[in-house]
């Protein structure tokens, strides 16, 4: 049988999307969202009632939130250390490898949790769930923006924020469905094991598409990736545009050093540390515009500051995460049009007056028209945060990393991400107990500063290959160079603007790598 199921070229890069992206991505929405929903079940209290919070009072509901709490929050502990664990083993095992195991590893921890007769299993099930999903999360995207032509890399990185969206979504009216099954523990072991059928299908399928070209080339493989990069490309494996593409890769890959991930914190030639603080703050600001508030405590929102009652809140609840796979779609349609810029600009714009909005409506009480327009704004502020921070800053994070570090600089940026979702967790309801409807003012303050940060110092790297971005930060001396030299850059292959011969890839992996000469 032919490669690939015989797919080649645009229906390849398909059916890697629907087959193992799709189903990777979906996981962690549905993991995001599964849980929150859980927690208020008779059933669930009943199976753990170190976490009971529905029928205690006093000092023993002040323990059994705080453990709630913690045990909830392990999830993304282990999503920390699992991000962390691929700063190594995304270069030695492969993005296919890495994938498969991490997505075992998460699917060990959903049996684990949908099995669970006590606490203790139910905390350890937590942080496996984590370990796995963090490590697959930093690597899909990586191997996305491997595969993917410059031209399309957008549109198929960003379409992580379409699925995460989907999952929170499906786990969000799994939970509402079987909020009326009362008197089983089917209830919320169902929700907490639905995951397994995703995790298998990513599994079946991800060894059995391309690995990154980028990496065999890393690894002294070059024919390997040729052949990868003209199934991909669909043209013949000797045409110039591969032995260009080969050569474009072998050459960065000799400028941007030995690949120790202790490279990450020094700057030299390639700027090698600013790059990996602009890929993790690309993650923060997806964390920190506020997004995790509204998702995680959508419920408690619509229900305890808005008034409504619980059925009308988790309906609201599961169709404001709706907007999310919608968002997505324009990000689609338009990242490779418009610009990662302008995308994160505007979304950051349209996320700051939606907090001052939210702010202002939550401080009238007792107005009609005051919760309507709160509740409108949440919709907006879910739609707007997807076009331009959900998908798109894990794209970013593995655009602006050298070959070298792609894989360390994505782990440790994913690793960002549930550092801040873990914060945001934890102060939350902290927040809104203490100052109210005041706590959304400091995310539009956050979400205001995004813009400058982002305008000033975030280069734009729409339809460039990844070795042409290498060149961006080659010829910048400060923070601020990079968006200049983005908009007056010529399209140009590295190898010549270097003035290297294709020969200098010999150095590759010990002198293991040998190419053929352009």
């Amino acid at each position: 049988m032919a490669p690939y199921f015989g797919l080649r070229g645009p229906a390849l890069s398909r059916a890697i999307m629907w087959l193992v992206v799709c189903p990777a991505f979906v996981t962690y929405g549905y993991n995001q969202g599964v849980t929150g929903g859980l927690l208020t079940l008779k059933s669930f209290s009943e199976q753990f009632p170190q976490m009971n919070t529905l029928t205690t009072t006093g000092a023993e509901q002040r323990s059994n939130s705080t453990i709630q709490g913690t045990v909830v929050a392990l999830y993304t502990i282990g999503g920390m250390f699992g991000s962390l664990s691929c700063v190594q083993l995304g270069d030695i095992l492969g993005r296919r490898r890495v994938i498969f195991i991490t997505t075992l590893i998460s699917l060990i921890g959903a049996v684990l949790m949908a099995t669970s007769f006590s606490l203790a299993q139910f905390i350890v099930a937590r942080l496996v769930l984590g370990y796995g999903t963090g490590g697959y999360v930093a690597t899909v995207p990586v191997w996305q923006s491997e595969i993917s032509k410059p031209t399309k890399r957008g549109a198929h990185v960003v379409t992580d924020g379409i699925f995460i969206g989907a999952g929170i979504t499906i786990s969000l009216w799994i939970d509402f469905g079987f909020y009326f099954v009362t008197g089983s523990s089917v209830s919320w072991r169902f929700p907490l094991a639905f995951q397994i059928v995703l995790s298998l299908v990513v599994m079946a399928f991800v060894m059995q598409f391309p690995e990154s070209p980028r990496w065999l080339v890393k690894k002294g493989r070059p024919e390997e990736a040729r052949a990868i990069l003209a199934a991909l490309a669909d043209v013949e494996e000797d045409s110039e545009e591969i032995t260009l593409e080969i050569r474009d890769i072998e050459t960065s890959l000799i400028l941007s050093g030995s690949g120790s991930f202790k490279d990450m914190l020094k700057m030299g030639e390639q700027r090698l540390f600013h790059r990996t603080v602009l890929a993790a703050c690309g993650q923060m600001f997806q964390q920190m515009c506020g997004i995790n508030l509204i998702t995680y405590y959508a419920t408690t929102i619509f229900q305890q500051y808005l008034g409504l009652d619980a059925v009308q809140s988790r309906i609201l609840a599961a169709s404001m995460c709706l907007t999310q796979p919608l968002g997505g779609f324009l990000a689609y349609f338009t990242i490779d049009r418009l610009g990662r810029r302008v995308l994160m600009l505007w979304s950051a714009v349209g996320m700051s007056i939606s907090m001052a909005i939210l702010a202002g409506t939550n401080s009238l009480s007792d107005s009609t028209g005051a919760m309507i327009a709160a509740v409108v704004f949440l919709f907006v502020f879910e739609f707007i945060f997807t076009v331009g921070y959900s998908g798109l800053t894990f794209l970013y994070a593995t655009e602006v990393a050298p070959l070298q570090l792609r894989a360390s600089i994505s782990a440790v940026s994913t690793a960002a991400v549930w550092m801040f979702n873990f914060l945001l967790a934890e102060v939350t309801p902290v927040g809104f107990d203490t100052i109210s409807w005041r706590y959304y003012i400091i995310f539009a303050v956050l979400n205001a500063a995004i813009v400058p940060v982002v305008y000033f110092c975030f280069p734009e790297t729409n339809g460039r290959s990844l070795e042409e971005i290498d060149e961006i930060f080659l010829q910048s001396k400060s923070i601020f160079d990079p968006p200049r030299i983005a908009r007056s850059l010529p399209r140009v292959h590295v190898a010549n603007t270097q003035g290297l011969d294709i020969e200098i890839a010999k150095g590759i992996e010990g002198g293991n790598a040998e190419s053929k000469k352009a």
